[in-house]
């Protein structure tokens, strides 16, 4: 059997650590391969190092193949709802994924409108204007979007202020306060507050270690909670004037402003769309 690694499949998850990979190990010398690795025609999907490990130690596997999967997009999909569901996956790498699969829905979403707009623009045209019919849309699934904060904290398990931590923290954090989200060594909440800081700071945490880690995280909130009003932009609160559990308010309102300008891009690149298909159109036919 001829089974293809591909290597962007194979680090879109969150490796095993090595504790983890050794404990896996140990499970399959003793007792086999249990699980079927997946896979796309030759292309493995899941079960990577199930695979090492059994190429390493010759040992046999079953393979299964998913019937479901038509396009690179729905290997991602299922890729994220299986680790979404796995208990090992930790908050933050839940929170990453959950993030990941929004970001493809919507991909998902701007290109079902707007094939069914060219698909329109077909339909509209007169019989004999010999126009090129696109990609049909049905050939996508229906998409489904995560398009509020709250479905993507239900589908990872976590809370509505969790998201938007682990989003400033994708956005903000240097590559080593990262590592020290997934390793454990801080919080999601300390780490949010700790990636405002300027990069050569937050890595000097992250050097100096975990205590270190926390006094900055404290630094951050006090001098946020020092802030004058002045500083604070008009129609938004002071983060320590923040009733009870309403903490990342904040973030959540620069998240939805972030959002919202999002939106308005994809909404101008689908009239552009529009437009060109319009233009498309010769002198005098038929509107859509």
């Amino acid at each position: 059997m001829n089974i293809v690694v591909n290597e962007e499949l194979k680090a879109y998850i969150e490796p095993l650590t090595p504790e983890e990979h050794e404990a896996l190990e140990r499970s399959i010398l003793t007792e086999g391969c249990r699980d079927a690795l997946v896979l796309w025609g030759d292309v493995l999907v899941d079960g990577h190092n199930r695979y090492g490990i059994c190429q390493k130690h010759g040992l046999p596997f079953q393979t299964v193949q998913n019937p479901r999967f038509t396009s690179m997009d729905d290997v991602h999909l299922w890729m994220i709802d299986q680790h979404l569901g796995r208990r090992s996956v930790s908050d933050f790498q839940r929170g990453v994924l959950a993030l990941r699969k929004r970001e493809i829905m919507a991909e998902r979403k701007a290109r079902a409108a707007s094939a069914t707009q060219a698909a329109e623009a077909v339909a509209a045209a007169p019989a004999d204007v010999p126009l090129a019919a696109p990609e049909a849309a049905a050939a996508l699934p229906a998409p489904d979007p995560l398009n509020s904060r709250e479905a993507i904290a239900k589908a990872a398990r976590l809370s509505s202020s969790q998201v938007v931590m682990i989003e400033k923290i994708q956005k903000q954090a240097a590559p080593e306060l990262v590592a020290a989200v997934k390793s454990g060594t801080i919080s999601i909440n300390a780490a949010a507050a700790v990636a405002t800081l300027p990069a050569e700071e937050q890595v000097a945490a992250v050097v100096a270690g975990k205590d270190e880690l926390k006094q900055a995280a404290k630094r951050v909130r006090e001098q946020n909670k020092r802030k004058p009003r002045e500083e604070t932009p008009p129609g938004e609160k002071v983060a320590s004037e923040a009733p009870a559990g309403a903490e990342g308010s904040a973030d959540e309102l620069h998240a939805l402003r972030s959002r919202v300008a999002e939106l308005t891009a994809e909404n101008a690149e689908l009239r552009r769309q529009v437009a060109q298909l319009q233009a498309a159109l010769p002198e005098g036919g038929a509107p859509f």
